[in-house]
């Protein structure tokens, strides 16, 4: 995913490290030969304790049952890292039980870049992939990334047989991103049978360059709809799959970015900090009263592009959920540069401010 997996172990995490195992070709052939060769590296260097860390593991899920071995007869602590959990599932290789803790990396997140003061229709342009963010050739990173993961995760995994059908339902995926995942209509698209489509999601889940947000469907006076929709995991990914060059607020996709990076954001907000409440969307299914995210049963979150809320048009979807009387705030994220509080309690925010909030666990 190249969400500085490697930079994050190289810069923060070196202390008390005994061995950094990358399972590159050459060790990968060897691992998948004979898993052993692990325990027999720790061995030769006389490794007890400390920390290895062991890169893309799922290239060997083999590895795990040393691992747990290793885990059991020795005071080693052990740092994975991957960008597919396809095919340690498949497989039903040993996940350490009780033994692991999980944590997914996300692109970088407002507090790591506020201070270069981007405009929001950079991120919206380019995401924050950290390579394409910084780069000064951001559209050929994003162009190598496409690249890289079909070759690299879905081809050279053996993930899927038509891979230019499944290039073409990333782009498919990407103009529906945002909105509920209509199988039919996709397949038809893409020209795949309905299984397929399935099938492809969840190797975008699997592979982690999506992810999907459920329906909220506690609401009594108003029936939700019970469809899931689906998010790639960094905006910059979904302008590009999408074919747009530059962006301009009148275009109809803009507000599509614009809700993709809040939940972007609000993803990698409850992941960081182990929240447990689930992000989810409230939509009717009859009047279409719509809030673009919910978080648990604490805050309904509406985006808006536009830069000056319209208080009896833009908060229509708020008021019509606040009537369930289910939420503790109601907040309106927009472009708007007026903080403001409504007589009914819907708080207006910036989206800058929004975020500032978000990270200083002031929203949740």
């Amino acid at each position: 995913m190249q969400t500085g997996k490697s930079s994050l172990i190289a810069n923060q995490i070196q202390d008390d490290v005994k061995l950094s195992w990358p399972l590159l070709n050459a060790r990968t052939r060897r691992c998948q030969a004979d898993p052993g060769v692990l325990r027999d590296e720790i061995g030769t260097r006389g490794i007890r304790d400390g920390l290895v860390i062991i890169d893309e593991i799922q290239k060997v899920p083999e590895l795990l049952d040393e691992v747990h071995l290793l885990i059991e007869e020795t005071d080693i602590r052990f740092l994975l890292t991957g960008s597919s959990a396809r095919r340690l599932k498949e497989q039903g290789v040993n996940l350490l039980g009780g033994r692991a803790g999980k944590m997914n990396l996300h692109p970088f997140v407002w507090p790591e870049i506020r201070e270069l003061h981007p405009t929001l229709d950079k991120i919206l342009k380019y995401g924050m992939i950290p390579a394409v963010f910084l780069s000064d050739t951001p559209d050929d990173f994003l162009d190598d990334y496409i690249n890289v993961y079909l070759q690299e995760e879905v081809a050279g995994e053996g993930l899927v047989r038509q891979l230019p059908k499944f290039e073409r339902f990333l782009e498919v995926a990407a103009l529906t991103n945002a909105e509920e995942i209509n199988y039919t209509n996709i397949a038809s698209d893409v020209m795949m049978s309905r299984g397929s489509i399935t099938e492809w999601y969840g190797i975008l889940y699997d592979t982690m360059i999506g992810f999907s947000v459920p329906p909220y469907t506690k609401t009594k006076k108003r029936k939700a709809v019970d469809t899931e929709r689906f998010y790639y995991f960094d905006v910059g990914i979904v302008r590009f799959l999408m074919g747009l060059g530059d962006i301009v607020d009148t275009q109809t996709e803009y507000g599509k970015l614009f809700e993709t990076y809040i939940a972007q954001e609000l993803s990698a907000y409850l992941d960081y900090n182990r929240r447990k409440e689930k992000l989810s969307y409230w939509r009717t299914r009859q009047s279409s009263f719509e809030v673009d995210f919910v978080i648990g049963d604490e805050v309904a979150i509406e985006t808006k592009t536009t830069k000056i809320v319209n208080e009896k048009k833009d908060l229509r979807g708020q008021r019509a959920l606040k009537e369930e009387g289910i939420f503790k705030k109601y907040i309106v994220v927009s472009r708007d540069s007026i903080t403001r509080t409504t007589d009914d309690g819907i708080i207006l925010l910036p989206w800058n401010l929004f975020l500032e909030w978000l990270w200083d666990g002031k929203i949740i």
